[in-house]
């Protein structure tokens, strides 16, 4: 069963890659959308034997389930985010937890210089944005 998401309410965030995943064609795929993760996406991966050999694989299952999409790859898969840059999984990991802890990817910030307090999007998807 899927409802539709009550109006306002954001579900899909769009990201840019500080690196970018190079597929075995050598192209490079930078912009993706990551959606919420659900209580059956978190159940789910921490009952996969994956999980249960190795705790830290649970990270590659639950960004393989709410990554939708990343550049023009037609599908995100385990092997996908295996073999992602350590600075791009930790830039995910990092997204992933800002969305759904938070419900959004800015961050407050302060100028150095005029001391002036701003927000600023980490995900990369405003203008100006990473």
């Amino acid at each position: 069963m899927t409802l539709a998401p009550e109006a306002g309410l954001r579900t899909e965030y769009p990201f840019t890659l500080p690196r970018g995943f190079v597929d075995e064609r050598g192209v490079l795929h930078r912009d993706g959308v990551m959606r919420l993760a659900t209580a059956r996406d978190e159940i789910a991966t921490q009952t996969d034997p994956r999980v249960r050999q190795n705790p830290a694989y649970l990270t590659v299952l639950l960004l393989e389930r709410t990554l939708t999409r990343l550049g023009s790859l037609a599908v995100v898969d385990s092997l996908v985010v295996e073999c992602l840059f350590a600075s791009d999984l930790a830039f995910l990991q990092d997204l992933y937890r800002r969305i759904n802890q938070s419900g959004h990817t800015e961050v407050d910030v302060t100028c150095p210089r005029c001391r002036h307090d701003f927000a600023v999007d980490v995900a990369g998807d405003a203008p100006g944005g990473s």
